[in-house]
């Protein structure tokens, strides 16, 4: 059958390990799209995080969609209609907010194009044996601008995509499940990078978002080729037609692909579209 979709997680998959889209993969996907085939951008970064490789790779000239927050959020990327929704309440992310203020995280939540973090939160985690301002690199990874408040609760009146967790990758290993467990079956929880671990909706993933979004446009999950590098992308590897891990991908989306293609810095999108595309 052929190929009508291309779904494509961010960091690690379509940026390289300086942030960006290679030429070669670049053109790749132009030309795809110039074919007729629809490109799909999932990603856990919000839509406001999307927007610039968005305009790079011409989305909203040839239809594509923003899948955000690893599938609680998509929309058209031409018309910025919402195609999918699927928020935690407020209740519940209460809940959360308070549960996590138990460990050494630091919580956020991004609304439109604000990111949204306590004035008391540290900001700086080590990482890499050097410290990075985490919420720094975050808004300008997503072009977000930063918003202090006094308590994340202020932020809770209405319905959220997800709360994001940062901290060092260790204390994370070792406390993920110490932080998911009373939430098991309420919320969906992952890691994203080995310095994000994050909550979303029940049931919430890559796969998922295109599942109930790609139907209404007319595209079978057999007619979809997905690309991915880390556990939030697992549920969209298995779900589409064709399933590529990255090189540098962890075992798990490795074992859960069709085929695995060279690393983010080696162009495997692009390898891996000659192949399939032909």
């Amino acid at each position: 059958m052929a190929i009508k979709a291309i779904a494509l997680d961010i960091d690690g998959t379509l940026t390289n390990d300086r942030k960006v889209v290679t030429p070669r993969t670049k053109m790749a996907l132009l030309a795809a799209q110039d074919a007729g085939v629809k490109l799909i951008l999932a990603s856990g970064r919000p839509v406001q995080g999307l927007r610039a490789i968005a305009s790079e790779l011409a989305l909203s000239e040839h239809g594509g969609l923003l899948v955000a927050f690893n599938g609680a959020h998509v929309v058209d990327a031409q018309t910025d209609e919402v195609l999918y929704d699927q928020p935690i309440d407020s209740d519940t992310m209460r809940e959360l907010i308070g549960h996590v203020r138990d460990f050494d995280v630091i919580p956020w939540i991004t609304r439109g194009g604000e990111l949204f973090v306590e004035r008391s939160s540290r900001h700086v985690i080590r990482y890499r044996d050097e410290d990075l301002d985490i919420v720094e690199h975050e808004c300008r990874m997503c072009d977000l601008v930063p918003c202090e408040v006094d308590d994340l609760l202020e932020t809770c009146a209405t319905p959220q995509d997800k709360l994001l967790c940062a901290a060092e990758p260790e204390y994370l290993q070792e406390r993920w499940r110490s932080m998911a467990e009373p939430f098991d079956g309420r919320l969906s929880a992952m890691f994203t990078a080995d310095f994000y671990f994050e909550f979303m909706a029940p049931g919430v993933d890559k796969g998922r978002a295109l599942a109930g979004a790609l139907p209404k446009l007319g595209i079978d999950a057999s007619e979809v080729v997905a690309f991915g590098d880390g556990q939030n992308d697992v549920s969209m590897i298995k779900w589409a037609g064709v399933g590529v891990a990255m090189g540098n991908a962890i075992d798990e989306a490795k074992a859960a692909a069709d085929m695995v293609t060279a690393s983010n810095n080696e162009d495997g999108i692009a390898l891996a579209l000659d192949e399939i595309l032909g």
